[in-house]
């Protein structure tokens, strides 16, 4: 999984997970080998699908593009193209951060579903996950956003936690949103109250505060004391 899609997630999101399969979508059959190009060039006129599946005898093929499909010569059949096919698929069992790492690796707004034997069992379209995503409790629930940034070889997911929970915080989400050689920039969605506390105790763990926050006494005080040297300076 790329680290830049790494996520702490609540035991409600558990629940979550389990119900992505309720997305499977069987609304248009994959293509045949045997199908014509010019029937296939038809079909993605008509859809807004980035691909699609193709099958021979049941077996999966992989996906064609729907770019790809309207440089073809339209007397032939999708097989004669077989060079072009897309191989990228995921499994009913897998979690929706990883169906979703899919649909971004292969710039794709449909993936095929496999069943742990290869047989082709439907697909996922992006705009469903998009919905499961905000379903769950990360995007769903109530909460504030911190995001904190640190030298990639001194931060800890495991002491980010610690921060949060000691200062009564309970995380809704984290996850890395930037990384480099250099550093990590990780944002963080924590239940309401306490943000100001949370944020102190991040600096005093050297992490440097990227966002902005009302709650942040610290910033507060540092704005007001520059006002007042500006207002003295220009007496």
């Amino acid at each position: 999984m790329s680290q830049n899609l790494i996520i702490l997630q609540s035991l409600k999101d558990t629940v979550y997970m389990r119900q992505l399969s309720e997305y499977i979508n069987n609304d248009f059959k994959p293509f045949q080998s045997a199908e014509t190009v010019a029937e296939i060039q038809d079909f993605f006129a008509d859809v807004t699908y980035s691909h699609f599946p193709v099958m021979d005898n049941g077996v999966y093929l992989g996906c064609i593009s729907a770019v790809d499909a309207e440089t073809f010569e339209t007397g032939k059949t999708i097989i004669d193209f077989k060079y072009s096919f897309e191989g990228f698929f995921v499994r009913q069992s897998m979690i929706w951060l990883d169906v979703l790492e899919v649909f971004a690796r292969n710039n794709s707004n449909i993936v095929p579903i496999l069943d742990e034997t290869n047989k082709y069992i439907g697909y996922y379209e992006i705009t469903d996950v998009i919905k499961f995503l905000n379903e769950t409790p990360f995007l769903k629930e109530t909460g504030g956003i911190i995001v904190v940034e640190k030298p990639t070889a001194d931060y800890s997911m495991s002491q980010i936690t610690q921060i949060v929970e000691s200062n009564n915080g309970k995380l809704l989400g984290v996850f890395v949103s930037e990384a480099d050689a250099e550093k990590v920039q990780v944002t963080i969605k924590t239940t309401l109250g306490g943000m100001n506390e949370i944020i102190q105790s991040f600096r005093r763990y050297n992490y440097e505060i990227v966002s902005e926050h009302h709650e942040d006494n610290y910033l507060n005080t540092l704005k007001e004391r520059s006002e007042y040297l500006d207002k003295y300076l220009n007496m």
